[in-house]
């Protein structure tokens, strides 16, 4: 009989904090549980200063301490859980590659490991080239010693089928809760109105378009408002030249967490629009389609997979410009946008189908 434990690595822990593979595993833990399986979640950090253990929906946390912070604790945090883990039996399932050094030792001690390879990392612009480096020998380690590697678009899947076997590649996106419902008074303490504003929720980082989105919409008064959530400062060169870039129609609220703000300022909003440039499927445009956000997007392949017909794209602020206009002059094109984005969302991008993808394929696995 195989042991029916999954251990679940390469986050911060559950319920979600932070991002897009802590709100996966928050959906996935409950699913595994439903289904008959023992999961152990490692969680980074301790409030008390030592390692403890505490229960969440069925699920054993464990909860890790760490001595530094930043990337250094991430590092310290991830070889001290894993190493338990290799000790623990069952299934690992690792989300992220960047310490796949762990990856490599884990199965040298026989453990099977599922890897969610996440996004190309070492070619993002914000890495410095010895971290680049670092990110790119870590991927390949990782594709080389999981037992199974998760891609999450098929664009990532192809980019290790170069250097891993494709028989050990499974294509299995992220998933969204849909916002079909919200609180329309949420918007009043950000000076919003219904159908009134444009969203952009991303790292305000170069590769994420952000300064090309806030110059195209502020190039003349628009009548409504642009949304640009995310800590920005004046003190970073690059967050300064996007401030420096808005008019007065762009509102910058800082980073935004309340669950109820989110779903207003997603389901009320005209169009989501989405800047990234690199990356597999993104949880904010899946997280868009589920709301039937019309979605206006950076022009590649990793982002018209996933927008698919929801989508107009963009390559510049020239033609960002030139969508922004189109959505606001066209009714009928918002509303089309709007259907097509539901549509899409159901049809790849639901926790249904996700999680049942995530447990058929490790209710196959024998350990």
């Amino acid at each position: 009989m195989p042991d029916k434990h999954l251990s679940i690595l390469g986050i911060r822990g559950v319920p979600a904090q932070h991002g897009g593979f802590e709100s996966f595993a928050e959906h996935l833990v409950p699913w595994m549980v439903r289904e008959g399986w023992r999961v152990t979640v490692y969680c980074q950090g301790s409030n008390i200063g030592k390692r403890y253990e505490d229960n969440w929906e069925g699920c054993r946390r464990v909860h890790i301490p760490v001595k530094t912070e930043g990337a250094i604790a991430t590092i310290e945090f991830d070889i001290k859980s894993t190493f338990e883990a290799i000790h623990n039996g069952g299934v690992m399932l690792t989300l992220g590659y960047n310490t796949g050094f762990l990856s490599a030792y884990a199965r040298l001690r026989g453990r099977y490991n599922i890897i969610n390879m996440d996004g190309i990392e070492w070619k993002r612009a914000k890495y410095s080239r010895l971290q680049k480096i670092y990110l790119w020998i870590n991927e390949r380690l990782a594709a080389a010693s999981g037992n199974m590697l998760i891609a999450d678009h098929p664009e990532i899947a192809k980019h290790h089928a170069a250097h891993a076997k494709a028989e050990k590649i499974a294509m299995i996106p992220y998933g969204s809760d849909p916002v079909e419902t919200a609180n329309e008074e949420r918007l009043r303490q950000y000076g919003l109105n219904r159908n009134q504003f444009l969203t952009v929720i991303a790292r305000p980082e170069p590769e994420n378009s952000l300064y090309e989105i806030v110059e195209a919409f502020s190039r003349k008064p628009r009548g409504i408002k642009l949304l640009v959530l995310g800590k920005y400062s004046k003190s970073h060169p690059y967050q300064a030249s996007v401030l420096a870039a808005a008019s007065d129609e762009v509102i910058f609220p800082g980073a935004v967490y309340e669950k109820s703000d989110l779903r207003a300022l997603r389901l009320f909003c005209l169009a989501y629009i989405h800047g990234h440039q690199v990356g597999g499927t993104n949880p904010s445009l899946v997280e868009a389609l589920g709301a039937g956000n019309a979605v206006i997007a950076h022009d590649n392949p990793f982002n018209r997979w996933v927008a698919g017909s929801a989508g107009r794209y963009f390559t510049n602020a020239d033609e960002c410009e030139s969508r922004i206009e189109e959505l606001l002059s066209d009714e009928l094109l918002s509303k089309n946008l709007k259907i097509e984005a539901r549509k899409r969302w159901r049809q790849d991008f639901t926790w249904q189908k996700v999680l049942t993808s995530y447990l058929n394929l490790i209710d196959t696995i024998k350990t």
